[in-house]
């Protein structure tokens, strides 16, 4: 099962990112005094008293704004109320009750979760001041005096959404199973190879585009491996998206790659490489997931002997953002290579995970820069003092050096492929983190 989720929401400029930044314990959501700089979702990892939990950041809700941007970021806030465990709600003790705080208190209510009413920016230590009650008629009980940018009451706060989670969504967090995303154009076979693998008619399945609308979870087990698959609606053009439940479905499948461990990007076969298969890929890149190019309906593609390798060689050429990404030729229908599909999620999962000893990583430092000569420029050349694994999911390295501006993308890429030649690192991007450090003598 997933982590519970805590969803904070409110109206703009109330000082949600603050918030969020300092529950999870670090700068992850940009913080300014512009409303609506937090225009999307943003996820963070969390634990409080042993209990772990994910809490997301939204843009603030304006519930009369007629902008086009204010209303795409009251439907991101309204997902992550749906998909929520518990809610905070948070308001301005500066501004006072406003009409926008009723109203998304109603909106609150209406959705039937657990609200925990917070009141931030009460700065001053000791007693509330006289104004901090005039937030009990938002009729969501108690308030909570917080102080996000000094951290005080956040403690109070998070043991306040504890008392509505129940004790076992904590406890059903089962960190040993690998999230799967299937993801894909409309119509590319998600829903069947999805079918296949859980042996039953899970997912709706049509010829019909955009029969999936929402994201839908299937535990299976292979091999005493637990995997949960995720079914996912199908990403196509924003052009081409028209009614607001598909907006809603789009905004779902990029919910589930975030929570993915290994994305599988399916292409329909008989159609071959579209744009938008590298824009739906494009996504998990960027998310840092691990990811395979499965090529579906492979069983209805007229073949010969040369077919699979030319069509190999192809879609290397349109991946060639994600050349690491393993490719697979399957078919969800009659169940072809399934079972070596299950053996590539654990590969790429395993990869994804891997962690490098320093030591080891600065020997193959060592060895590239002495092969090849780091960039130089007006006489100032490139040194790499050393190496370190800071992360993991993608793996991310540190690379302390004198001139960050000097460590040119293509050295990145030189190191990135002596680390692969040496650990492999496939199915998974590689992230480079550039330091400075005072030159050494």
């Amino acid at each position: 099962m997933a982590k519970p989720i805590v969803a904070i929401v409110g109206r703009p400029n109330v000082g949600k990112s603050t918030l969020f930044n300092k529950i999870i314990g670090k700068r992850l959501s940009i913080v300014d005094d512009t409303p609506g700089v937090t225009r999307d979702r943003i996820y963070g990892d969390a634990e409080w008293q042993g209990k772990k939990f994910m809490v997301v950041d939204t843009g603030g809700i304006e519930p009369a704004g007629g902008d086009v941007i204010l209303a795409g970021m009251r439907a991101q806030a309204q997902l992550a109320i749906e998909t929520a465990a518990a809610i905070v709600l948070v308001t301005d003790l500066q501004t006072g009750v406003t009409a926008s705080d009723e109203e998304v208190a109603a909106l609150l209510q209406k959705s039937g979760k657990p609200v925990v009413l917070c009141v931030n920016k009460c700065d001053r230590v000791g007693d509330v001041p006289p104004e901090f009650y005039e937030f009990y008629n938002l009729g969501l009980g108690d308030p909570i005096a917080v102080s996000s940018v000094h951290g005080h009451g956040t403690g109070d706060l998070l043991d306040a959404v504890f008392a509505h989670i129940p004790a076992e969504e904590f406890d059903e967090i089962d960190e040993d199973v690998i999230q799967v995303a299937v993801i894909g154009k409309p119509n590319a076979g998600k829903s069947s190879l999805v079918n296949q693998i859980a042996g039953e008619e899970r997912s709706l399945v049509s010829d019909i585009a955009g029969t999936t609308r929402d994201a839908i979870d299937t535990r299976v087990e292979r091999n005493g491996v637990h995997y949960n698959f995720i079914d996912t609606a199908g990403l196509r053009r924003k052009s081409r998206v028209e009614d607001n439940i598909e907006k809603y479905s789009v905004l779902r499948a990029k919910m589930a790659i975030e929570r993915a461990d290994v994305c599988v990007i399916l292409i329909d076969g008989s159609e071959g490489f579209t744009e938008q298969d590298s824009k739906v890929a494009g996504l998990a890149v960027e998310q840092g997931k691990a990811c395979i190019i499965a090529v579906n309906k492979w069983d209805i593609v007229e073949k010969d002997g040369k077919t699979m390798d030319s069509t190999r060689k192809s879609l290397m050429n349109d991946f060639s953002f994600m050349p690491y990404a393993p490719i697979i030729f399957i078919s969800a229908k009659t169940g072809q290579r399934i079972d070596r599909l299950f053996e590539l999620i654990r590969y790429v999962h395993t990869q994804n995970t891997m962690r490098i000893a320093t030591g080891m990583l600065n020997d193959i430092l060592a060895d590239a820069t002495a092969r090849v000569q780091p960039p130089s420029d007006k006489g100032k050349r490139l040194k790499i003092y050393y190496m370190t694994q800071a992360s993991t999911k993608p793996p991310t390295f540190v690379c302390f050096c004198n001139k960050a501006e000097l460590f040119h993308f293509s050295y990145q890429r030189y190191l990135e492929n002596q680390i692969r030649s040496t650990f492999g690192l496939e199915g998974t991007p590689v992230r480079f983190i550039i330091r400075e450090r005072g030159d050494r003598s």
